[in-house]
């Protein structure tokens, strides 16, 4: 473990740590305050937001370095958002860095970056899977020097209390499938931007207000107008860009569930060694739960090389060089966590259940890491569609 990875680690558990209690029993607002603190210490002892360039601010880490990090925060559930790590911020900050104008970068991202303001990604449609987004209603029309656009999103996460959307859109629908849609940047107080509801999921209707980054919401576009400076990049390039976004992206989640599993993993081992169940017997002497921590274990440290050794390949090779290993991180990682939180949970039984400790909370929201970034099917087919390509099997001849 590097300095600066053992330093935040240590940083978390001294002052995030001691704050998950109260957010798992009574909500972010009953620590908000706290956590604010918490940020501006941390930006006091140079630790906020390493994944930035240094020039804005942040530690300038490499992507390997970054997903360390990711590791450590990822054993809480308010770690990353101490940092200013939190999702889609992070990824949004990317897009922009690397694709918006001079213009762009000083209204949104100077503010983002130094944890000013929050932001949040639109693509994902209740009508169309989320999975293929070369399907889309959304749509923006030109209209004098600006566009105007009409769709209904959801899943749009963190749109509760954000400054901004990311939103995608069709804008060329006579171009090629994987280029009719752009980005565009809209102010969340544009006319015609309407957030319907956060939407409940497995019993919690989302955060509101500043804990918004948790809330999962359904938005609104009723003709929205934003002029020519709100395209993000080239016109027609969303797709292109949206495949960039998720690279780095699935990294960044990949890492964040190692630490969740590991922090299931240790909360499993303490549980077991120290529950009596009568007649000088603890639940660790049981073999079925051996078996469990055991298997657990190894999933996790094969998960843990997996995703480092393709962040590796990506800084070396590109996305697109890596693309196999990434769509096999996502798949494979995903799949351990959500393992090792049901063992987990069901190593603690009853209190497995409860808000007394963050595996429940987790158990709640990531249960959805095999759907969002691509679900596992997909992933699944990028692989053996591959492979398969390398052994000659001709692509199937279309319908006609």
């Amino acid at each position: 473990m590097s300095d600066i990875t053992e330093r935040i680690r240590s940083f978390s558990d001294a002052h995030v740590l001691p704050l998950e209690p109260a957010f798992l029993q009574r909500g972010f607002h009953a620590v908000a305050a706290d956590l604010e603190r918490v940020r501006e210490l941390a930006r006091a002892q140079g630790l906020f937001a390493p994944h930035l360039p240094v020039a804005m601010g942040g530690l300038g880490l490499s992507l390997t370095a970054v997903g360390e990090v990711s590791r450590v925060l990822g054993r809480t559930p308010l770690g990353h958002y101490s940092l200013h790590m939190q999702a889609p911020d992070i990824s949004n900050t990317e897009l922009i860095h690397r694709w918006g104008t001079a213009a762009q970068k000083e209204r949104w991202l100077v503010p983002l970056a130094k944890g000013q303001i929050r932001s949040c990604f639109s693509m994902t449609e209740p009508e169309h899977a989320g999975s293929n987004p070369t399907v889309m209603s959304t749509h923006a029309v030109r209209d004098g020097d600006g566009w105007r656009i009409t769709g209904r999103k959801w899943f749009t996460s963190a749109a509760d209390g954000a400054a901004f959307a990311v939103v995608m859109a069709v804008s060329n629908p006579d171009a090629k499938p994987h280029e009719r849609a752009s980005f565009f940047l809209v102010p969340t107080d544009a006319p015609g931007f309407t957030i319907v509801r956060n939407l409940p999921v497995m019993g919690e209707a989302g955060a509101v207000g500043e804990a918004g980054w948790a809330s999962h919401a359904e938005v609104l576009y009723e003709e929205v107008y934003v002029g020519d400076d709100a395209v993000l990049g080239t016109l027609g390039g969303g797709f292109a860009m949206a495949q960039e976004r998720l690279g780095p992206g699935r990294i960044h989640h990949a890492m964040r569930w190692i630490g969740i599993a590991e922090r299931c993993l240790e909360l499993m081992v303490t549980r077991a060694a120290s529950r009596e169940l009568g007649h000088g017997q603890r639940l660790g002497h049981k073999d079925t739960v051996q078996g469990w921590i055991g298997r657990s274990w190894a999933e996790l440290e094969a998960a843990r090389h997996f995703v480092r050794a393709t962040a590796e390949s990506m800084e070396k090779h590109g996305q697109k060089g890596a693309r196999l290993e990434v769509s096999g991180v996502k798949l494979f990682t995903a799949g351990m966590l959500d393992r090792v939180m049901d063992r987990a949970l069901q190593v603690h039984g009853a209190l497995g259940m409860t808000d007394l400790t963050p595996i429940a909370f987790w158990y709640r929201h990531e249960r959805a890491a095999r759907i969002y970034d691509g679900p596992d099917e997909v992933h699944e087919q990028v692989i053996a569609r591959d492979l398969l390509g390398r052994a000659g099997m001709p692509k199937p001849e279309r319908a006609s």
